[in-house]
């Protein structure tokens, strides 16, 4: 588990631009399956959009939040919800077990890559419709493993970002690692050095697989950080997660350097 039921993302950046919408919202995947999602447009969109892919908890307030705030920078924002086969497309009416390991772990383990990149598709879909020429996927932890999977080309993305999302095989799944050569979207990665859950030698294997490859990457590791470093409560940790804040505004930036700023409708 990576946050907090009441955790919420630190705030370093003024808005630039009110919210002209902030909204739940309901999606229907290819197979049918409806699932939950949340929108947050700026007034003037003036860069990417981002689709937000939250850790294994799901949608949650931490999620709603950094869509609000990447929305205040100008970038349209939709987070995805990965539970609606199993959980149904409603996140506020789920059980109190729901948010803890032993009662997440079964729909934890329904999950597939096809279900993930039929919602991931759907997600995009929305959001596109929503205005922004390209949009780049941002993860956390599990959101992570699954940002790095869609720099793969069906996915048409201008780049994906992760913190903390294990790139190596769990429980024979490959992870980013093993799909590497695939991976041709520019890639931005934020590690904890003293993330006890992800080994540096997992990092360094991603490292060089991407290099062997030719996949265009940047690796930030924070020596000290754990493994959820941005987040609000973590006031010792602030130093790494503003810093990692500024890296991604500037990683978006750098996906649409040529944008017009653009008035949502």
């Amino acid at each position: 588990m990576c946050y907090d039921p009441d955790a919420a993302p630190p705030a370093f950046t003024p808005a630039l631009w009110p919210l002209a919408e902030a909204s739940a919202l309901t999606l229907t995947s290819a197979d049918g399956t409806e699932f939950a999602a949340f929108l947050a447009r700026p007034e003037v969109a003036t860069g990417a959009g981002v689709l937000i892919l939250p850790d294994n908890r799901g949608l949650s307030g931490f999620y709603r939040q950094t869509a609000a705030r990447l929305a205040e920078q100008g970038h349209p924002a939709l987070v995805l919800d990965y539970y609606g086969r199993t959980a149904g497309a409603d996140p506020e009416n789920r059980p109190t077990e729901f948010g803890e390991l032993p009662g997440l772990l079964p729909h934890l383990l329904a999950l597939t890559p096809e279900g993930l990149d039929a919602d991931i598709a759907a997600g995009l879909d929305r959001l596109r419709a929503a205005g922004p020429a390209e949009v780049v996927a941002l993860g956390f932890c599990f959101g992570g493993r699954q940002a790095f999977r869609t720099a793969a080309p069906r996915f048409g993305l201008a780049g994906a970002v992760g913190y903390y999302g294990h790139p190596d095989t769990i429980n024979g799944a490959p992870g980013p690692t093993q799909l590497a050569a695939g991976l041709t979207a520019p890639i931005l990665a934020f590690w904890g050095g003293a993330d006890e859950h992800i080994p540096r030698a997992a990092v360094d294997a991603f490292d060089a697989a991407l290099t062997a490859a030719g996949g265009p990457h940047e690796f930030v590791t924070y020596p000290g950080a754990p493994h959820n470093f941005f987040e609000l409560s973590a006031v010792e940790y602030s130093e790494a997660a503003r810093d990692s804040w500024q890296r991604l505004l500037g990683f978006l930036a750098g996906r649409t350097a040529s944008a017009t700023p653009r008035r949502t409708i």
